[in-house]
């Protein structure tokens, strides 16, 4: 089991513990500019598409449940960038950035916030259930650990066809506690199933930090009790996760194996939009938004040092993505919403016989 950047410490009541200042990252010199300049642009897209979620959330444009990538977009772009346009993506609720950087339109992405007929669930999804076989996008998960049988089954499927797809699926830490992670990893190690279970890892389930809930806090160590491979990356650091996740999924490819992967950055807010985190101290909370620990930030950092990113080609990506989140508000706005006649149109993917399409407010039987 390889641990790439581990924690230090050992105190169970803090989320905040500091972390190894080793720079493990790797080196830019043997990545192209115009790469690292693309990476720098999906995490900036990602965070700005966030924000914008937050802001129309408040303006009551959003409704229901809706849980932001803040602070996690280099895992986000990392993890996208190892798959190959035909693996297949479960993730948990936490799944805009996820959604965009697998292939889906941005337009569509927040259509779907709005809860509009253009969105990519045709606005009966919302927020959680981000779903588009073309981009093979399977699904966000409302309910905790609930994509992780889905995924399993469908690693299934491709091993009992035998194709070379890899189902990643994403989580975080505290669905590392419930049975169907049990469940899930044994029959895929009992059948060598090829998936890449990743857990993000942001040092807060909901408001129960991972060290008062989970008995092994090293979590890509969970593993081991079915002879799974894991590997734990430093999740602010958009080229150790792509390299990480490339690696574990090709060899998933290659072995016909499952692997784990564990990516730890700090979660920027609370657990969703109108969670205020009050079980985060001041200091928690200053640390987890900080630059040192802003994936963002410490990207841009490194590309300024090395001169791939300046004054100018920061703005002019600033503004590009501004224009480009902007439009797919306006698109969002301008999607009418959908009919309620079709509220129904997707309960099942075949008709049922008998189904029921009773509204509210409709009687129990029929006159």
């Amino acid at each position: 089991m390889a641990d790439t950047a581990k924690p230090k410490g050992g105190a169970r009541s803090s989320g905040s513990r500091r972390r190894s200042r080793k720079d493990t990252s790797p080196s830019l010199s043997n990545e192209s500019p115009d790469t690292l300049l693309d990476y720098y642009r999906r995490m900036l897209f990602v965070r700005r598409f966030e924000e914008r979620t937050a802001q129309a959330y408040t303006q009551a444009r959003i409704g229901g449940y809706c849980h932001l990538n803040l602070g996690e977009e280099a895992t986000v772009v990392g993890l996208m960038t190892a798959l190959k346009e035909t693996d297949y993506l479960f993730t948990n609720y936490r799944d805009h950035g996820y959604a965009i950087e697998k292939g889906m339109d941005p337009k569509r992405v927040m259509a779907e916030l709005y809860g509009r007929s253009d969105g990519v669930s045709r606005g009966w999804g919302g927020s959680m259930h981000m779903y588009d076989t073309e981009s093979r996008m399977l699904g966000g998960y409302g309910i905790v650990g609930g994509q992780l049988p889905l995924a399993t089954g469908a690693a299934l499927a491709v091993a009992y066809r035998g194709g070379d797809e890899v189902v990643m699926c994403q989580m975080g830490d505290g669905t590392t506690n419930i049975g169907a992670w049990h469940e899930s990893l044994n029959i895929a190690k009992l059948w060598d199933l090829p998936i890449v279970f990743v857990v993000i890892n942001n040092f807060t389930g909901m408001g129960t930090t991972v060290e008062m809930s989970s008995a092994e806090p090293e979590l890509y160590k969970r593993g081991s009790a079915f002879r799974i491979e894991g590997e734990r990356v430093d999740g602010r650091d958009v080229l150790a996760v792509r390299d990480a996740a490339t690696r574990l999924v090709e060899r998933a490819r290659e072995e016909q194996t499952p692997f784990l992967l564990e990516a730890w950055s700090y979660r920027q807010k609370g657990h969703s939009v109108v969670d205020p985190a009050k079980y985060r101290t001041d200091e928690q909370r200053e640390t987890a938004r900080s630059k040192e620990n802003d994936p963002i930030a410490l990207f841009d950092a490194k590309l300024t040092k090395a001169g791939i990113l300046n004054d100018e080609i920061r703005d002019e990506i600033a503004a590009a993505v501004k224009t480009e989140v902007t439009a797919a508000a306006d698109f969002a706005e301008q999607s009418p919403k959908p009919d309620v006649s079709t509220l129904f149109d997707y309960t099942y993917a075949t008709p049922v016989p008998n189904e029921s399409r009773r509204m509210p407010a409709d009687p129990v039987f029929a006159e």
